[in-house]
């Protein structure tokens, strides 16, 4: 996928309008059009700040890896022991289901 594909998937995958990503970022509605419609790019801040925004690498956004994270700082080693179970879970149901 390209960078205005992978904008507009994560948007969409959090239920977000673009009105609702632009406010989270400080930037208009126009911005985010034209990032999604591949009409301008974002500059290498806004990238940063989309990624980390997104919890994936910039490299995801680009297209250039698939690999999402989520943010565990501030939980405990148990509290994240746990968030990974439950992601182990999720993906071993998804794979059985293939």
């Amino acid at each position: 996928m390209t960078l205005n594909e992978n904008i507009k998937k994560l948007r969409l995958a959090r239920n977000l309008s673009q009105v609702d990503l632009a406010k989270e970022l400080g930037v208009t509605k126009q911005s985010v059009s034209n990032w999604e419609n591949n009409n301008i790019q974002p500059s290498i801040d806004m990238l940063i700040r989309l990624a980390r925004y997104f919890s994936v690498s910039a490299d995801c956004l680009l297209g250039l890896d698939e690999r999402q994270y989520i943010e565990t700082s501030g939980l405990t080693d148990q509290q994240t022991a746990h968030i990974t179970a439950i992601i182990n879970d999720i993906s071993a149901q998804n794979n059985h289901n293939l």
